[in-house]
């Protein structure tokens, strides 16, 4: 294991953020081209068309939330090994993956091809735009192989200490969606099904490219046919990993219901809060990063039994997401017109876009802790917790709290949006008294061996 991939050693901060860095690189390219769909869609398509876009991509971040945190089992028993000097056991954990992934794919598959237009229904798609939304979930389902293969060849990477290589592959799919919206939608006039299809196509070729580069690179261990089965590592991935898609799973879940929530506020609602989302998702960027990073980081010391050194990047990483988050905040709270004006030019859906954002703009700075703390809890081994903070968060407070602000008369996204940092405040103070647990738990086995 080279320098920069050990994180055992070293200025905790430098080799956080270094290997933060290209995660939040690929996590601004992913967030780019899921703009780009609905910036072109907006610009050269029907309103309808964004409605479905938005809508559509809803159900498509479910699967792929819940597809990155299901993969983070991978990374964190590939940083378990690296950590405890076993890199011999990696090779079965990448090839019990992909039969695992596999499946995984089928699934959603014949659930996305064949189930588009109920689903859409279920998201309560304006009537106008229901056939629209039911192309966009079909194509992206069509498709849904290369998006798993892709964050899942993601998660290998990570787990090996290398966040530059997942840059690259987004970079690819970026470039390649970018090209295909504004020939299909701005050129062909494809509308929502262009925009979708610019998507499959993207990440397809992404996963051509990542596989080339996992083949070429010099890897720590070997990888035999035999790794391909379901294996005994499989158990142990899953054990880290289910909890955490479980807890994703809910947390989408909860956004799709509130998406249709709002979709019952009419179109240029639906269209506003669509384009709300994108720019929640650049807004959250970093401690997504923080998240993803932190699981590696503190993975691998607490493999070295190193977890003092886990323990400070914790707060190492709420340091600089609070820092960022500030920043952050501002644009939000203050320049959201200016921010929805770039996905859309029609006025009410511009003005519906910046309501939701002055009641969400609190979560850039509670999620900057959550998150760090989050991901200081999965490379502990502590996903089950994770899932139930999580749980406890979405239907205890945010879909109870937003689904209230959405049956009062002259309902407001401003209030709807409020859902968000409220129900991450209370993550917050549930991850704060577990830290406190943990601590004394982990004090007192200390003075018994003493």
């Amino acid at each position: 294991m080279n320098d920069k991939a050990d994180f055992t050693q070293g200025n905790i901060l430098k080799k956080l953020v270094l290997f933060m860095m290209p995660v939040l690189g690929a996590l601004v390219l992913q967030a780019t081209y899921g703009a780009v769909d609905l910036l072109v869609v907006g610009r050269f398509g029907s309103t309808s068309g964004l409605s479905a876009v938005s809508t559509g991509s809803q159900v498509l971040n479910l699967v792929t939330f819940v597809v990155i945190q299901f993969a983070m089992g991978i990374t964190v028993l590939i940083a378990r090994y690296l950590g405890e000097k076993r890199p011999e056991q990696i090779g079965s954990v990448i090839g019990g993956g992909a039969v695992v992934f596999a499946m995984i794919s089928l699934g959603l598959f014949i659930v996305m091809v064949c189930f588009a237009h109920p689903i859409s229904v279920i998201m309560q798609a304006p009537a106008e735009t229901v056939d629209l939304t039911s192309s966009y979930i079909r194509i992206c389902g069509s498709g849904i192989f290369f998006i798993v293969a892709y964050n899942l060849l993601s998660a290998v990477f990570r787990g090996l200490g290398d966040s530059k290589s997942p840059l690259l592959f987004v970079l690819v799919a970026c470039i390649v969606n970018i090209i295909g919206d504004l020939v299909l939608v701005a050129g062909f006039h494809m509308d929502a099904a262009g925009a979708a299809l610019a998507t499959v196509a993207a990440q397809a070729l992404s996963v051509v490219f990542a596989v080339i580069l996992l083949l070429k690179k010099n890897l720590p261990f070997t990888i035999h046919k035999k790794d391909f089965c379901l294996n005994s590592q499989c158990r142990r991935f899953l054990k880290i990993g289910l909890p955490l898609a479980l807890q994703e799973f809910l947390t989408q879940v909860s956004f799709l219901a509130l998406c249709a929530f709002v979709n019952r506020l009419g179109l240029e609602a639906s269209s506003g809060y669509g384009v709300a989302c994108k720019i929640v998702n650049f807004a959250m960027l970093v401690p997504s990063a923080l998240m993803q990073s932190m699981a590696s980081f503190v993975s691998q010391n607490v493999g070295a039994g190193k977890t003092k050194r886990a323990r400070k990047s914790m707060f190492t990483g709420i340091g600089v997401g609070l820092a960022v988050g500030c920043v952050v905040f501002g644009l939000v709270m203050f320049k959201g017109d200016v921010l929805s004006g770039f996905f859309s030019t029609d006025p009410a859906v511009i003005q519906n876009g910046f309501a939701y954002l002055k009641g969400f703009a609190p979560e850039t700075l509670v999620t900057a802790v959550l998150f760090s703390m989050v991901g200081y809890y999965n490379g502990n081994d502590k996903t089950v917790w994770v899932m139930t903070q999580g749980l406890i968060q979405t239907l205890l407070v945010r879909l109870p709290f937003a689904y209230f602000m959405s049956i009062q008369p002259h309902a407001s996204l401003t209030r709807i949006g409020l859902a968000a940092p409220v129900s991450t405040a209370v993550g917050i103070i549930l991850n704060v008294g577990f830290y406190i647990y943990l601590s004394r738990a982990e004090h007192k086995k200390y003075n018994n061996k003493n």
